[in-house]
């Protein structure tokens, strides 16, 4: 079986979340499975120069852009047995940044239909082609309507994946003709709310819709998580479903990561007092190993329930002996308060705005217990890879936060868990962790269970085959 997977970023070579954790892993599992799982992507200027000089030119073709026809340089390279291919042009992808210019809805259209008008070029006929997310989903609508009866083309199978529902890509309808370069009868497939919406033309016209978590891939038919593309999905439910993403256990591993400061296992969790030790120190918090401290990973942006955390968290620190430690960046409002909080407990509190790779690590390395609140929540992977380094995730039900976690309170959960989008029951959650923490010996049996949990890539590569195999047997 022969996999193409469309992406718009990857790790290592351009990353701006998790997206590119999921592209840069589970082709490389597929892999290792027999499975010939093949990357494409754009060529972007951010793409380091150490990758770039290991790059081969295989071909330059000329793909239509709408009315007018645009140069396309293919580049190619390994990295852990997978091939990576990178579709380049300098007018669209030679620019500071992989989102947010101006010409996106143009940047992708090129992107999209590259990634096919290529595929005789390179002699690489796949039996899958997986999009994900809006910029890729043109690629199952321009495989549908220009390619699925050619006779090159002919049998293969689209995939699309929505990592997070609240980016569609949305424009005017003018760029129906003008840009993506559709006729006027395929607008019912590509317009949605008044708009041409890329990621609803992609659910429209794929062979099968996945999320990223078997909760989210409910959730989204509810128009409190859908962000307006419930009534879509309901019509399409029969092609819809989700599978729980992974993380790569050899980058996530407190027995062998350079990042922290004393390695430890499930076995030998001796080290992991020191880590907290170092990086109180390191911090400026008060040097203790029977403080709780309580971690968070995250994007300072509301739907990860920072609100929930501003509303409660001087409660929380008056109300017990706890330290707190946030890393990310993000809304100028909570970037803001964090630092204030941080000036108001000085010691406990530590608000680290930016995002400093190997900080988390020894963030995660360091924490007892980590915190994530979201309003919604695809998949995550900070609470997988706090569980990997013993620290307990607080989280509320939601997404694939509900798929990993579970509470702890009968004896067999691997963390704490909260249903409602309320700060008192957070609190409350919160509450439970640090009395847990209190006794230190049942602490220690859940650290141990936690970190035996396994969420490395292997289980969802699995799902993912037998997806594949499913659509091609019963095509």
């Amino acid at each position: 079986m022969k996999v193409l997977y469309c992406t718009s970023e990857a790790r290592p070579f351009a990353s701006t979340g998790g997206l590119a954790e999921v592209a840069g892993s589970l082709p490389q599992q597929l892999r290792l499975r027999l499975i010939g799982c093949r990357v494409v992507m754009p060529m972007y200027e951010d793409i380091p120069q150490e990758f770039r000089d290991n790059m081969k030119f295989l071909t330059s073709l000329s793909v239509p852009v709408a009315w007018r026809r645009q140069y396309c340089g293919v580049f190619a390279t390994h990295v852990g047995g997978a091939i990576f291919y990178f579709i380049d042009n300098q007018y669209y992808f030679k620019r500071s940044g992989l989102y947010g210019h101006y010409d996106d809805a143009e940047r992708f259209a090129f992107f999209s239909r590259a990634v096919l008008e290529m595929l005789p070029y390179i002699d690489f006929k796949p039996d899958i082609i997986h999009a994900n997310d809006w910029q890729t989903a043109l690629v199952p609508v321009y495989y549908s309507m220009f390619y699925a009866e050619k006779e090159w083309f002919r049998d293969m199978k689209t995939v699309l994946t929505i990592h997070n529902i609240q980016y569609q890509g949305k424009y005017g309808q003018e760029v129906l003709q003008d840009v993506i370069g559709l006729p006027k009868s395929a607008l019912s497939v590509m317009e949605f709310g008044g708009c041409v919406n890329y990621l609803k033309g992609g659910i429209e016209c794929a062979n099968c819709v996945t999320t990223v978590s078997p909760t989210y891939a409910t959730e989204i038919l509810d128009p409190w998580y859908s962000h307006g593309l419930d009534s879509i999905l309901l019509e399409r439910k029969w092609k819809l479903g989700g599978i729980l993403n992974g993380i790569d256990i050899d980058v996530y591993n407190p027995e062998t990561d350079p990042d922290i400061d004393s390695h430890y296992s499930a076995e030998d969790m001796s080290g992991k007092v020191k880590n907290k030790t170092a990086l109180q120190k390191q911090l400026n918090l008060v040097s203790s190993e029977q403080i709780p401290l309580i971690g968070m990973v995250t994007r300072l942006v509301s739907h990860k329930g920072l609100d929930l955390v501003r509303d409660s968290i001087d409660d929380l620190l008056n109300s017990t002996d706890c330290q707190f430690v946030i890393l990310g960046s993000g809304d100028w409002e909570y970037e803001t308060f964090f630092r204030e909080l941080q000036e108001r407990f000085p010691g406990r509190v530590c608000a680290c705005i930016g995002f400093i790779p190997e900080l988390s690590h020894k963030i995660y390395a360091a924490s007892d217990i980590f915190l994530m609140p979201s309003k919604s929540e695809p998949c995550g992977l900070s609470q997988m890879i706090a569980l990997r380094y013993g620290s307990i995730p607080v989280v509320r039900e939601t997404g694939g936060l509900k798929d990993s976690i579970t509470d702890s309170g009968d004896g067999k959960g691997n963390g704490f868990t909260f249903q409602s989008y309320d700060s008192g029951d957070m609190m409350q959650a919160i509450h439970r962790a640090i009395q847990g923490y209190e006794n230190q010996e049942g602490w220690k049996i859940l650290m141990k269970r936690a970190m035996e949990c396994d969420y490395s890539w292997g289980h969802s590569a699995n799902e993912y085959i037998r997806l594949y195999r499913d659509l091609l047997k019963n095509g």
